[in-house]
């Protein structure tokens, strides 16, 4: 009886160990658990631009460091933008660069723009 349980606890260990390691391989194939993103999406404390520079919110085609090095106290880009791009860069696996223009589109589709910056409203005119 003592060497089932021995086994048991044993191979539980060996289970749980190569799932550990291999934790890469299959891990974001898991859908979205409540509670998983709070470690590791967090957004910068300070609604500041050097805090979005620090959270990975910016590129060289969306530069935000001449923000910072001239001193702007605006309050740095929308909250509820940050909380979306993060969001994408971590559920989709993209530079930021992507997860912005992925999280545009996202919006033009919600409000009705095409693809390409069209309406995609039928009553929608325009003169050339």
């Amino acid at each position: 009886m003592a060497y089932i349980l021995y086994s048991i606890v044993f191979l539980t260990i060996i289970c749980g160990t190569a799932l550990f390691l291999t934790r890469r391989l299959w891990l974001h194939r898991l859908p979205d658990l409540p509670g998983r993103d709070y470690l590791y999406a967090r957004l910068p404390s300070s609604s500041s631009f050097a805090g979005d520079v620090e959270a990975g919110l910016s590129s060289s085609t969306f530069d935000l460091t001449a923000n910072v090095e001239g001193g702007d106290a605006r309050g740095g880009l929308d909250a509820d933008a940050k909380r979306e791009i993060l969001r994408i860069m971590k559920k989709r696996r993209m530079r930021f660069d992507e997860a912005r223009r992925a999280y545009m589109e996202e919006r033009f589709k919600a409000n009705g723009i095409g693809a390409d910056g069209r309406p995609r409203d039928p009553k929608f005119v325009s003169f050339s």
